[in-house]
């Protein structure tokens, strides 16, 4: 009896294990997925390559993408650039990443705090309130280049972070994502936490947030993206040296050198310390854009 049973467990077992065989047709699927992958890695392979290359390597014709003799000197000559200057690099870095932590704060929690009361709480005018929104999406950022630097002067926080954060903070992307994410939360488990006691703000921070945490994870990256390579708030708001962010910095490198060799390496070296953060940001919270693209919220 034993035997048999050991028998059949062993069958069904080889059966199970018995690797999974692609059609020609997923075969075909997969070799295409793999080279537009690699076609898709390119760039990102050649801007490391290319913040590594020395200067013979970084003008040669025609351009090569991978760098031969790997060197760190493009990123000693940024670092240089600003050594002896009034203003050092890490002023410029230290103003870039106060300023997109600080976006990511306001404008996650200010497009949560719009998306809640128009999804749940039905108040009059909710649905012009969001449409109006919307129709802010239709605007090229140059149509309101001029108002949002009167309100930003009329304000007077010129030279201070909040003229960096205040022109930043509204954001319709991220209101229509947590609207379209809270809307499948069931209005049933907000009124159980309703009488059990819990109040609106409690109900926001521990139930709706924690559930919405692939809008937020979203949300954040969008917002990150934007304020770390933003050089319009420096531009417009910030007369003051100190307070001008690193992308900023990096424009004035090459500014009115398109034809020219200096300062190219430490542009390449640059270029790729901006791209870092973006990169390291998208791989920790990807899992979570793929479910907020996915529209999964409470099954």
């Amino acid at each position: 009896m034993k035997t048999t049973s050991a028998i059949r467990f062993s069958g069904l077992w080889r059966r199970r294990a018995k690797p999974f065989r692609l059609t020609p047709t997923e075969k075909i699927s997969a070799v295409m997925l793999v080279l537009l992958s690699i076609f898709m890695l390119m760039p990102l392979v050649y801007i490391f390559n290319n913040a590594l290359k020395p200067y013979q390597e970084l003008f040669n014709y025609p351009p090569t993408i991978w760098v031969r003799n790997p060197s760190m000197q493009n990123f000693i000559e940024l670092w240089a650039i600003t050594k002896n200057s009034a203003i050092p690099m890490s002023r410029y870095i230290f103003n870039s990443v106060f300023v997109a932590v600080a976006t990511v704060v306001l404008v996650t929690g200010v497009s949560a705090m719009c998306a809640y009361p128009i999804s749940k709480h039905k108040f009059p005018g909710h649905r012009i309130v969001f449409g109006s929104i919307l129709v802010t999406l239709l605007f090229a950022p140059e149509t309101v280049a001029i108002p949002r630097y009167l309100v930003v002067s009329n304000l007077g926080v010129m030279d201070t972070y909040f003229g960096h954060l205040l022109p930043m903070v509204a954001v319709p992307v991220g209101v229509f994502l947590m609207k379209q994410f809270i809307d499948q939360l069931p209005d049933e488990l907000l009124d159980a936490a309703k009488i059990d006691g819990a109040k609106e703000f409690t109900i926001f921070l521990k139930i709706v947030i924690p559930i919405c945490m692939p809008a937020v994870a979203t949300i954040s990256i969008i917002a990150f993206q934007d304020a770390w390579g933003n050089t319009e708030t420096s531009t417009l708001f910030m007369q003051d040296e100190t307070m001008k962010t690193f992308p900023f910095f990096i424009s004035t490198l090459t500014s009115n050198m398109a034809n020219n060799v200096a300062r190219q390496g430490a542009a390449a070296a640059a270029a790729l310390i901006m791209f870092l953060p973006n990169l390291i940001i998208f791989l920790i919270f990807q899992s979570k854009v793929i479910t907020t693209m996915a529209h999964s919220g409470i099954k």
